[in-house]
């Protein structure tokens, strides 16, 4: 862009100052940088700057301290964070301080580039940044560093001001719980109630009644009047889990209730009002069951207004070892016994395997390893025998292509569909994330080694959620 942007830029890492110093001037732009956040906003009595970039965690006072004062006294300046600590609760403090926006390091510069010229825009044309409900501190438990879950992380950071309703897509064992939890609790809804309710796991003729309650004698066993799930969460969120899973004729009544804000229970006459944000989740591609039939259209749209995807465990292997670790420790907790701790090549060969019961699998593994082994290390030898009969099969036959081959068996065992992408996807990811690992997050070189043109490199990045 033609207009010079006076942008600063606080960070305790004198490395990252030059890199950023770098690449802003490069573009033609004002950089003051500062090794600390201390005496910053007293500073801006003389003059303020366009854009403010700024480090989380700093010696003294931090970037988000940072944050809350600016917002104070200049809530009109964009401040754009970055960090190298990518935890969700990082995102959404930042989010909720006041963020433009939020940059997990290591960071492509020009993705850094173009934020601080769209911050600039925006802070430009006066667009309202609304206010900023107050969050609680209630700890969300997801845990995860890998880009895929940063994706997840800002969503989620972006939503904290948002009463809007949600679609959580991912394979069973996912997290998809964790993650409509932490909308919650991250929502100006968080002080009332969360409603849970699996739509897999309850009988078709109770579903009603559940949902929306029923009155005295409105059937044989009804020996009392009930509140159902909706009138529970009146003021909250309700978690609808399995969506895909709900009955047409039920479809059809929760469009009602979407569409009108009030019910009738089971037996009842008098419509019941409510107010519930709902948030909805499903390992299926709903797509497809509204093609079949089995899932109403309108209803789909109706639900379908933001969506996050949660990554399965192989796509974001990074996250491993932190899971295994956190697992292990909450069981000992649970337990009231020392903690297990994992030999290197215990670690190493549970990194490679294929989880497709994905963290809910790792949890129960960690639950039985602090159970079951004998000795405070655990050695390979101490895993349960269906893990180390993969690892026999591994050894024996198994080059990456036969662990890609049994990886694809499984899936068209369990009946997945759009195998070919999900596969075609999961390689591209790889390939991209290797690439930019091994240049430093080049973009252009990364492209070079992967034979592709830097734009078809952006567009499939933006496509995979890369």
């Amino acid at each position: 862009m033609d207009d010079k942007i006076s942008v600063w830029v606080v960070d305790d890492d004198r490395s990252i100052r030059w890199v950023v110093e770098t690449a802003l001037k490069k573009a033609g732009h004002i950089v003051t940088c500062f090794p600390a956040a201390d005496g910053v906003v007293e500073m801006m009595e003389k003059e303020t700057p366009d854009v403010l970039i700024t480090d989380i965690r700093m010696p003294g006072k931090d970037g988000i301290v940072l944050l809350q004062e600016l917002q104070a006294h200049y809530p009109d300046l964009p401040v754009i964070v970055m960090t190298a600590h990518s935890d969700m609760d990082s995102a959404v403090s930042a989010y909720d301080s006041g963020a433009f926006e939020y940059l997990p390091k290591p960071f492509d510069i020009d993705d850094l580039l173009s934020q601080v010229e769209r911050a600039y825009i925006q802070s430009n044309t006066a667009l309202s940044k609304g206010e900023v409900p107050s969050m609680g501190t209630n700890s969300s438990g997801i845990i995860g560093v890998a880009p895929s879950m940063q994706v997840v992380f800002r969503a989620i950071g972006k939503l904290s001001r948002s009463n809007v309703t949600v679609m959580i897509n991912g394979e069973s064992g996912t997290g998809k719980e964790l993650v409509a939890k932490a909308l919650h609790q991250h929502s100006p809804r968080a002080d009332n109630a969360f409603i849970a309710l699996n739509m897999a796991a309850i009988p078709k003729d109770l579903i009603e009644s559940e949902l929306f309650g029923h009155e005295k004698g409105a059937f044989t066993g009804a020996l009392s009047q009930r509140k159902g799930r909706f009138e529970q969460a009146n003021g909250g969120t309700l978690f609808l889990d399995e969506i895909g899973d709900m009955p047409s004729d039920m479809q059809t009544r929760l469009l009602r209730v979407l569409s009108d804000g009030e019910f009738y229970k089971v037996g009842g006459h008098e419509p019941v009002k409510v107010d519930v944000r709902i948030v909805t989740a499903t390992h299926q591609g709903l797509e497809g069951l509204v093609k079949e039939g089995l899932f109403r259209e309108d209803l789909f749209h109706r639900l379908n207004v933001v969506r996050i995807v949660v990554p399965p465990l192989r796509d974001r292997r990074e996250d491993i070892p932190l899971l295994l670790n956190y697992f292990l420790s909450r069981a000992a907790k649970e337990l009231s016994v020392d903690i297990k701790q994992l030999h290197g090549s215990t670690l190493d060969y549970l990194k490679n395997q294929t989880w497709q019961g994905n963290v809910r699998e790792i949890e129960n593994l960690c639950r039985w390893l602090t159970v079951m082994c004998p000795t405070k290390e655990i050695q390979l030898k101490d895993l349960p025998v269906e893990l180390l009969e993969k690892e026999e099969e591994i050894r024996v036959g198994g080059d990456w292509l036969t662990l890609v081959k049994k990886d694809i068996a499984d899936m068209l065992q369990r009946g997945d569909t759009d195998v070919a992408k999900k596969m075609v996807s999961a390689l591209e990811k790889i390939l991209i994330y290797e690439a930019l690992e091994f240049t430093n997050g080049r973009r252009q070189d990364a492209a070079q080694h992967l034979g592709w043109g830097r734009n078809t490199l952006t567009r499939k990045i933006k496509e995979l959620g890369a």
